[in-house]
Formats: structure tokens, C-alpha cells, sequence
């Protein structure tokens, strides 16, 4: 045979297998691409399990789900021949991630200007990002605050074994710890909730009641009304973070919570434009306030034998940027 011949016969030969390989070819990207959209679909559905878990342990929306991603990085870098229970493993990959969050986050807490309160979640039925998994006081601010004396893996036991019921070999393997070692951290979480829970007794429309008169009250200036209203034990905490109207500390008593709230309200809170729209926030009825159709500022309120015993004001805009629109809560 010439070498034109052979030179052709290989020609021939090549587009042969190049045309025989690309059924192939195509096969393994087709299994590849169901690969991953499994994958995709898999994390998707444990999401709302992982966003409550990373809510309660941070108190932060954008830090759940700055998390979140995270987990679905180490998610795709993983083994999944390997990976017995994806609710395991997902939880396990997102609980170390907290737990190291939450050690670096203590000075970022002692540094923040003013006092420090959970991001807030509106919890209605359209626009809660936890309707998944229903609400409960462990959702409250009063409940986050109480964790916030917790070591990060006193948080982590006590979320997991009383807010999500995993059993205690569940939680053994998560934290890489023994059963009787997360016996003995759930028992001083325990005990150490007790210790700083107050005995919230109202029903929702007690607490709405209450949340209508305060609101309209403070509105009239009316010091007397808001007097009437709040416990002789009651306090205020507002968290501006720097960056909106707030007060530095705590207020302590009816007298000097009502005199704080009228002089804010009066030299803080711009009275152009400034709406009001009812919400469940955090499962509580709770208030957003607009200023420009902008989110200005979340009031809560605990309630307890008829009075206002806590009051929650949020205004920190990093804070309140990912609530509904003024539209949206008018719907």
C-alpha cells in the first residue's frame, strides 16, 4: 500500500473512532450533569433544616446564609459514595461551621457599638424563609438572647436535641463527642436558660392587643398611656449597631422607658413618611417601620400578667434590608 493509501486509511480510522467515542462521550457528561443536579436537589432539600438550625445559632439571617453556601461548597467537594446519611453529614459540616463562627464572633460582639439583638425574620405565612419548619419560642428574641449565655456547644446540643429532637447519638457523632459528655452540655444549657427565662404568658391576640394600644399611644405622645401599659419590671433594648437610631444601654422601669421612647421618637425618628405595618416577627406580633418606603426600624414586644415587660426596638439598617417591602406587608 503507498503512503497516500496508508495516510488515508488512518485518516479514516481516526474520524471512525472519534465518531464511535462521542455517543460516549455524551453518556458520561449526560451521568455527570444527573449527578449533580441530584446533588443540587438533595441540598435543597435539607436547606430549610439547615437555615433554622444556622438561624438559631447565630441570630444573623446573612450569616446563615453566608454558612449555608458554604456547606453546599464542601457538599459538592464531597464524596457521596462515601456519605451514608446526607442529613447527617450536612448537619455535621454545618454545625463545625457555626461552632467556628461563633468563637471568632465573640470579640466582633464585644466590640459592637451599643446593644446587640437578633436579626429579625418576618414570620408570616408568605414571606417566612422558616415556614418549612413552623414556628416556636425558640424563634423568639427572648430565646436567642437566652443563648447568647451559651457556649457554642451548649447552643449546638440544646438546638439540636430540644428545638430539632436528634437523638443524643445523632449529636455525639455531629460534635464528635461522646453521649454522656452531650448529656452533661445539654444539662448546663438547661440550666442555664432557666436561670435568665421569664414566664411569657400571653395569648397572641393579648399580645396583639397590646402591641395596638403601645403603638398609638407612643404615636399621641402620651406618657401616661405607655405608663399604663408597661410591668414595674419592664425593660428596653434597642440595637442600632452605629449605624441607626438607638440608645446606648438598657432601659430600666416604666418611667424612664416612656421618657426614652417620646424624646426618640421625638429627636430621632423622622416623621416624614413614616409608616407602619403590623408583622409577625420572630412568631410575635411586632411593628416595621418605613421611612420612604425603607425599612427604618422592628419593634417586639414580650408580655407577661397583662403588661409589656420587654421591649425589642431594631433599627440597624445591615439588619433590616432583608425584610418585605412596604408593599409587600400592605398586601
Amino acid at each position: 500500500m503507498s503512503s497516500d493509501a496508508n495516510r488515508n486509511a488512518r485518516i479514516y480510522e481516526l474520524r471512525l473512532g472519534n465518531e464511535s467515542s462521542a455517543p460516549v462521550q455524551e453518556l458520561s457528561r449526560s451521568r455527570h450533569q444527573k449527578a449533580q443536579d441530584e446533588q443540587v436537589s438533595t441540598f435543597e432539600q435539607y436547606r430549610p433544616l439547615l437555615f433554622a438550625i444556622a438561624y438559631r445559632m447565630l441570630g444573623s439571617v446573612a450569616d446563615a446564609e453566608d454558612l449555608l453556601q458554604d456547606a453546599f461548597i464542601r457538599w459538592q467537594q464531597a464524596h457521596l459514595d462515601e456519605i451514608e446519611s446526607p442529613r447527617a453529614f450536612l448537619v455535621t459540616v454545618l454545625k463545625r461551621l457555626c461552632i467556628n463562627h461563633l468563637q471568632a464572633a465573640r470579640l466582633k460582639h464585644e466590640t459592637y457599638v451599643g446593644q446587640w439583638l437578633p436579626e429579625p425574620i418576618v414570620t408570616g405565612p408568605v414571606h417566612n424563609p422558616l415556614s418549612a419548619l413552623g414556628t416556636s419560642e425558640s424563634l423568639s428574641f427572648a430565646f436567642l438572647l437566652l443563648l447568647e449565655r451559651l457556649t457554642p456547644s451548649e447552643r449546638a446540643v440544646l438546638i439540636l436535641r430540644d428545638v430539632f429532637d436528634f437523638e443524643y447519638s445523632e449529636i455525639a457523632a455531629i460534635l464528635g463527642r461522646n453521649q454522656p459528655s452531650c448529656r452533661q452540655i445539654l444539662k448546663r444549657a438547661r440550666q442555664h436558660i432557666k436561670e435568665g427565662r421569664a414566664r411569657f404568658d400571653a395569648t397572641r391576640e393579648e399580645q396583639q392587643d397590646l402591641l395596638r394600644r403601645w403603638s398609638e399611644a407612643s404615636s399621641r405622645g402620651d406618657m401616661d398611656g405607655l405608663l399604663a401599659l408597661l410591668s414595674k419590671d419592664a425593660v428596653f433594648y434597642s440595637d442600632g449597631g452605629g449605624k441607626g437610631p438607638a440608645l446606648p444601654r438598657p432601659l430600666y422601669g416604666p418611667t424612664n422607658i416612656a421618657r426614652g421612647v417620646l424624646e426618640g421618637l421625638r429627636k430621632l425618628v423622622p416623621q416624614k413618611a413614616f409608616v407602619r405595618r403590623p408583622a409577625l416577627i420572630n412568631g410575635t406580633p411586632g411593628i416595621v417601620s418605613f421611612v420612604d418606603e425603607r425599612p427604618f426600624s422592628v419593634i417586639i414586644l414580650d408580655v407577661s400578667d397583662g403588661h409589656i415587660c420587654c421591649i425589642y426596638v431594631v433599627s440597624n439598617p445591615e439588619k433590616l434590608m432583608r425584610l418585605p417591602s412596604l408593599t409587600a406587608l400592605s398586601l
